[in-house]
């Protein structure tokens, strides 16, 4: 059976990658609210066309968003405080009182995890949501995630936050008994979870119409696999490559490369992909079906794993000794293909990339990655470059897992820095950053990405993730101030240069300069 092929292309136009998280906000956090809607404003005014986010799930020990409680979860840090008190139920005291850092420019997720939860289960006190059409509505949409994720929650919080394995044995192991014991004994529990997951839909898809409606399409992410300690790995053992006693025989990483010398031990438990075959892949067409609602593009991380996956015995310390394994291939993809609606897909397609890798994504349509970062050590053949791009690709400058660019250039050894000098026409080291963004917008790729970080021209102190780390990751944040109109009007002028800019915003403007061409041509002489 062919591969149904994503028939459209994302479109020429450029965008920001740019977590939730790190919006600025006076919660310690990014939120949904007020920034996030400026944020947009922003995006519109700069021509952009996309707004890519990280994972948007409930995070876990680490703080990252590719580990979480949840497939399908919102995290409920991002869950605008403000807007609770416009609905009457916080006050402005309330949520001012508690500590959410002393830097505004790092998020500190200890103050968060002790204050936000109760701020909140005094909002879900106060409301009376459980009456409305639209929660009645909401808990029926999502009833397949909602109660398992709201139910373990209330289970992993009674148990002072341990992950599922260490709780004892007959709700450890989902026994009918406890099952029915639990909820009813944690039933108030529950329903705050319900609650928190409620406001998070309500604010996230009222942000989004916003930034439809003003040309800005969002840009998802959704890492290949789940977390351990996740309700998804609790409720459904079956599909996954457990022991009898459901601990995990195999997880999942990356071998060691010219990076990690060990290579990456993620940890996570690898799906059993025999099992999910036999319905037909219904647990992975309920998540992409999902995620086609949440955004409107979604980026599937580790799309390698699709087609053969690195496993390692459980309990290793590194990745060394794992093992090439194959995955399901095309079968996922058709699976996939059936549910996605009219959102597309992009393939991070990033690391040691197989002939197979490339021919399924090419099958499918969907647009890969490349990274600039990658692209000057090894010579005119390197396929990062842009001479090498097609049209359906996305070009990143570097994605979160990257130094910045100016982090990056800082240390590179000289041959590779002449190369890129040469290749990017500059003279000088300190240029190549803005070069590279330069050479991204006016690449052939359909789409161009550039982090929030390297378009502010900031060093690894803003850097947002190293992977194979723990405790100073995910914390960066974004300044009020630093989106300037100066910003703005740069940004916007090189998505005019290399046309790049929305449709809308290209009609509007040759609207205004048949109107007026002597004002349009002194706009171009300025």
């Amino acid at each position: 059976m062919q591969i149904p092929k994503q028939q459209e292309r994302l479109g020429r136009g450029a965008g920001v990658l740019l977590p939730v998280a790190s919006l600025p906000s006076q919660f310690g956090i990014g939120t949904l609210g007020r920034e996030a809607y400026q944020f947009i404003d922003f995006l519109q005014a700069a021509g952009q066309r996309y707004w890519q986010v990280l994972p948007l799930g409930p995070t876990s020990y680490g703080d990252s968003p590719y580990q979480s409680f949840s497939a399908f979860a919102g995290n409920p840090y991002f869950i605008d405080l403000e807007t609770l008190v416009q609905e009457g139920l916080l006050t402005w005291e309330e949520v001012s009182a508690p500590d959410w850092g002393d830097n505004p420019t790092k998020i500190d997720y200890a103050q968060i995890y002790q204050n936000r939860f109760r701020i909140l289960r005094r909002a879900f006190i106060r409301s009376s949501h459980r009456e409305t059409e639209e929660y009645q509505n909401f808990c029926k949409r999502n009833q397949d995630w909602l109660e398992d994720y709201s139910f373990y929650m209330a289970v992993k919080m009674h148990f002072g936050a341990q992950e599922w394995l260490k709780w004892p044995e007959e709700i450890r192991t989902c026994q009918p008994a406890a099952l029915q014991s639990f909820r009813k004994n944690l039933l108030q529990d529950i329903e705050f979870w319900k609650f928190c997951q409620f406001k998070f839909s309500e604010q996230w898809f009222k942000l989004k119409a916003y930034a439809n409606e003003r040309g800005i399409s969002i840009i998802g992410d959704i890492p290949i696999y789940v977390s351990l300690d996740s309700a998804d790995v609790w409720r459904h053992p079956s599909l996954f490559q457990l022991d009898k006693k459901r601990q995990p025989t195999m997880v999942a990483g990356v071998p060691p490369d010219s990076f990690s010398q060990t290579g990456q031990l993620w940890g996570n438990p690898l799906y059993n992909w025999d099992e999910m075959g036999k319905d037909g892949f219904v647990w992975w067409k309920k998540r992409m079906a999902f995620s086609a609602k949440l955004y409107d593009i979604v980026r599937v991380d580790h799309f390698i794993g699709i087609v053969r996956y690195y496993a390692i015995p459980y309990g290793s310390l590194t990745a060394q000794n794992g093992e090439w394994c194959r995955g399901p291939g095309a079968a996922l993809i058709r699976a996939i293909s059936a549910v996605m609606g009219d959102s597309k897909i992009i393939a991070e397609d990033l690391g040691c990339v197989v002939p197979e890798v490339e021919e399924l994504r090419e099958a499918a349509g969907y647009p890969g990655m490349k990274i600039l970062e990658f692209a000057f050590d090894s010579g005119s053949e390197n396929l990062n470059l842009p001479c090498h791009y097609s049209q359906n690709s996305v070009v990143y400058g570097g994605t979160h897992d990257n130094e910045t660019l100016v982090g990056f250039f800082r240390h590179q050894p000289l041959r590779s820095l002449h190369f890129a000098c040469d290749y990017l026409h500059v003279r000088k080291k300190k240029d190549l950053p803005a070069a590279c963004i330069r050479a991204a917008y006016a690449s052939v790729a359909d789409t161009a990405v550039i982090q929030m970080q390297d378009l502010l021209g900031l060093g690894n102190e803003a850097r947002t993730n190293f992977p194979s780390t723990i405790g100073t990751n995910w914390r960066w944040r974004l300044l009020p101030n630093q989106l300037t109109d100066e910003l703005s009007v740069k940004m916007h002028d090189l998505s005019e240069l290399y046309a790049r800019l929305p449709s809308a915003v290209q009609e509007k403007q040759l609207c205004a300069e048949e109107k007026c061409p002597k004002a349009a041509a002194e706009n171009r002489k300025v």
